[in-house]
């Protein structure tokens, strides 16, 4: 089903919005820029700003939320006989946006881990990112020919152990004062569990 136009322009200004609030979180900090201040950067109102995101801590997560469809879109492509595991490896592909700005990309990571608000909203958020990409692993097995018994928890397992890489990488990354590749540091998480199916 294609994206309508209505949604596709939605979609480019919640873009627009969520880069200018980062730019302006990444100058000032983050509770020292006000709606405000992100209305001013992209020509609106902040009521216009409240229009695409409820709240300042969605701006930041609904980046995620942005990037859910090219996640399931990178997983069903994937060739069917593929395991898991590397499946998930290369879903992530698509959360690595800022691989030729690792100083920003970092600012942004501690920023998330640091704000008490935004860890819990970050952590909903992938959450809700799970949830999607096993029903996306539920159909694709039963496609494959052999679907997941209602009791399996391999599609789920397999899910929140890939993503909880993913946050575990992110904290080392970090740790790391980056140095290396973000997706390096996905790899060598990733690599750290060998799941038996």
């Amino acid at each position: 089903m294609s994206e309508s136009l209505r949604e596709r322009t939605r979609r480019a200004v919640q873009r627009e919005i969520g880069d200018a609030a980062l730019a302006l979180f990444a100058e000032r900090g983050y509770d020292a820029t006000t709606i405000d201040d992100i209305a001013a950067a992209v020509g609106m109102s902040q009521r216009s700003v409240f229009r695409y995101f409820a709240t300042k801590e969605e701006i930041v997560v609904g980046k995620l939320e942005l990037a859910v469809d090219d996640m399931l879109d990178v997983l069903r492509a994937r060739p069917a006989g593929e395991p898991v595991w590397t499946s998930l490896r290369r879903v992530f592909d698509v959360v690595d946006h800022y691989g030729d700005q690792p100083e920003f990309a970092a600012l942004i990571h501690r920023m998330v881990f640091d704000t008490p608000a935004l860890s819990a909203a970050y952590l909903h958020r992938l959450q809700l990112m799970q949830d999607a990409v096993v029903a996306v692993l539920i159909v694709r097995a039963a496609e494959a020919g052999s679907p997941y018994t209602a009791d399996d928890p391999a599609p789920r397992a397999l899910t929140a152990s890939a993503f909880g890489c993913l946050v575990a990488a992110q904290h080392s990354w970090l740790a790391s004062g980056t140095t290396g590749t973000f997706a390096e540091a996905l790899d060598r998480a990733m690599a750290t569990l060998v799941p038996r199916v």
